[in-house]
């Protein structure tokens, strides 16, 4: 449970129908199955110690009697293992029958939550048979124990924070107003749903976007187990389609007609934040519920999910060309709308041959299209100082030909020679002051330029530089409108990708291929055999460690010991331990004591969930100590 990693599983025993004898032993088998693999929550199907299409069956007393002997058996066997486990029974209550989860832990029956929404329709007949449970729990006797008997029953785990768990049955899951609503409201961070979902064609498509939809709208992990083909008879088949999902991501999901299990690791730390960090979502709504306790041993969860390198980044091809399209689309929208409001006909950009200004440049030439404006109002402006190469200078003077904007170039070595001499700068110390002049003098270009052409300077900085502080104060740190803003650094290769495949522009094409291959760099120091010697992610680490940490510290809201164990796992194959903590601690460092050059950037569109806008995502201090943060990586 380190880390709020929750293991749990979702189990499909081949059960036979109308044999609770046989059932209870598959039942037991499968739960030793999960044991083994240290489950701590372990769902099994509706109604699976006597199968859920028994249909008249059901009357017989014979098998509701074996279904009970078959529960206690199985209570019996949990004995001595800290779990919660969930397993499907028809159960008679005052001479009616219900259909009912039976809620173990560590050889107690705690509960019998019951299923509320009854189909009478299609292949479904269900009220035949079963009446529909109470919200409000009743208490029944089950041999020597009387315990909660309806729908809103929670089960909390009294030592591990925000582990509350509550439970639906199938069809609870497909109506308007599902109990898992009202189990969230009041607590619920994880959801499991015991179900008998026949299969027909594309069925298991909508099943599978029910579970994602329900845990991104209630902010929890969701497990759904389902009936197998052991079920199978006469008009119906089934596939044992289950799913494990959490906040709208699929974590686990059977083949159908496989009848496996499957295993992994809710995050329950994320759901508490998620649900923190949205003020919109109801909670404390305990009214009419019992709550159940229940324990688990503390211990490490060896984890089985996976955590995507690039998280900015979508894995498919189709959706990521989507993506790109989509935020390219966003970029340029907002850029419109502030030239139409400021009635700008002209915008001036400061085009290095690097891949953020390349996508700045794109984004307006999409902008400049989207008014109706003459792109000759681009004004893209090469400022060669330095630093800059051949291959660079270049890569900027026909790149902005091919867009047909206008090109000006400033070579900017005299004027920042003659400010080394005004302020005592010794040109031969490559320092700090030293590399921000340059980029102070080429701001200073682009905005008298600006004034000069009644047009406004666009932002070329990205999101991950804007995480470091990798900008110079007052230098590409300011801007009119800066369109990359909230763009990361390893999603802008993709997007400036995306446009060079799509352009139709072959000579555009070559150009933007090539600023892909070029290391990214400042170039503010002076090349080595015309080859550029400032290389940025030897100075601040890679960017894809830094969007990695970047994203599970302000989306996930992980803490530093918890990123670094991911990053570990995740990047196992790129990076040893100790280079992953350097760059973890350097990240924690820059972020927190960059922060003032956050607080005054100027505007520029939000693109995706991760934001770094002082008016909007990110109201942090200027001068807030990063002292917690990092003393907890000191004793890693």
């Amino acid at each position: 449970m380190r880390d709020g990693f929750i293991k749990v599983a979702a189990m499909t025993p081949k059960i036979k129908v109308a044999d609770p004898v046989y059932n209870t032993e598959k039942v037991i088998e499968d739960l030793n199955k999960a044991y083994e693999n240290k489950s701590k929550i372990i769902v099994f199907p509706e109604l699976v110690l006597t199968g859920y299409t028994c249909n008249d069956l059901f009357l017989q007393p014979l098998l509701l009697q074996k279904a009970s002997e078959g529960l206690s058996k199985v209570v019996k066997a949990t004995s001595g293992h800290d779990s919660l486990v969930f397993v499907g029974l028809p159960l008679e209550k005052d001479g009616r029958l219900y259909n009912v989860a039976a809620v173990i832990s560590d050889g107690e029956l705690l509960g019998f939550v019951t299923k509320r929404m009854l189909p009478t329709y299609a292949e479904f007949y269900e009220e035949r048979h079963f009446t529909e449970g109470p919200v409000s729990p009743e208490y029944v006797l089950f041999e020597d124990s009387e315990v909660p008997f309806g729908s809103n029953i929670l089960f909390d785990c009294v030592n591990v924070p925000g582990l509350m768990v509550g439970a639906e049955i199938c069809e609870d899951l497909w109506v308007a107003d599902t109990p898992s609503t009202s189990h969230a409201l009041a607590g619920a961070s994880v959801i499991v749903n015991l179900s008998a979902s026949n299969e027909t064609v594309s069925k298991d498509e909508y099943r599978q976007l029910l579970v994602k939809a329900t845990s991104a709208r209630l902010l929890c992990g969701y497990i759904y187990a389902s009936a197998g083909d052991g079920e199978s008879t006469q008009d119906l088949v089934f596939s044992g389609h289950n799913l494990i999902a959490e906040n709208g991501r699929i974590l686990a999901e059977s083949k159908l007609f496989e009848n496996d299990p499957i295993y992994s690791e809710i995050d329950v730390n994320r759901i508490r934040f998620e649900r923190r960090r949205m003020s919109t979502f109801g909670g404390d709504v305990k009214d009419d519920y019992v709550i159940m306790s229940f324990r688990l041993n503390t211990e490490e969860t060896m984890l089985t999910r996976t955590f995507a390198k690039t998280p900015f980044v979508p894995g498919s091809d189709v959706l990521r060309n989507k993506r790109c399209e989509e935020i390219l689309a966003i970029q340029a929208n907002g850029l419109k709308k502030r030239l139409e409001a400021t009635g700008c006909k002209n915008a001036v950009i400061g085009i290095s041959g690097g891949l953020d200004s390349t996508l700045a440049l794109l984004v307006t030439a999409k902008a400049f299209d989207l008014c109706g404006l003459d792109r000759k109002g681009i004004v893209g402006v090469t400022m060669p100082c330095f630093g800059t190469t051949d291959r660079t200078h270049s890569n900027a003077l026909n790149m902005t030909k091919a867009l047909d904007a206008t090109l000006i170039e400033v070579d900017i070595k005299e004027a920042v020679t003659i400010h080394f001499r005004d302020i005592g700068q010794d040109p031969e110390n490559h320092d700090v002051t030293y590399e921000n002049c340059q980029a102070r003098e080429r701001t200073q270009v682009l905005m008298d330029m600006a004034n000069k052409t009644g047009g406004m300077v666009i932002g070329t900085g990205d999101m991950s530089e804007l995480a470091l502080g990798w900008a110079t104060y007052n230098g590409d740190h300011m801007s009119m409108y800066g369109v990359n803003a909230s763009v990361p650094k390893t999603l802008v290769r993709h997007l400036v990708k995306y446009y060079a495949d799509t352009c139709g522009n072959a000579e555009l094409t070559r150009v933007l291929l090539d600023v892909l291959d070029t290391p990214v760099s400042p170039e503010l120091l002076p090349p080595k055999d015309g080859v550029i010697s400032q290389k940025t992610e030897d100075l601040v680490g890679p960017y894809e460690l830094h969007d990695f940490f970047l994203y599970h510290m302000l989306r996930c809201g992980y803490e530093p010991k918890k990123v670094f164990r991911i990053a570990l796992s995740t990047f196992e194959d790129s990076y040893d331990r100790e280079t992953i903590l350097k760059w973890l601690k350097s990240f924690y460092r820059r972020f927190f004591a960059q922060q003032f050059k956050r607080s005054c950037i100027p505007d520029g569109p939000k693109v995706g969930s991760v934001a770094l806008s002082p008016r909007g995502d990110l109201r942090m201090p200027s001068d807030a100590s990063a002292n917690i943060w990092l003393q907890e990586l000191d004793n890693l």
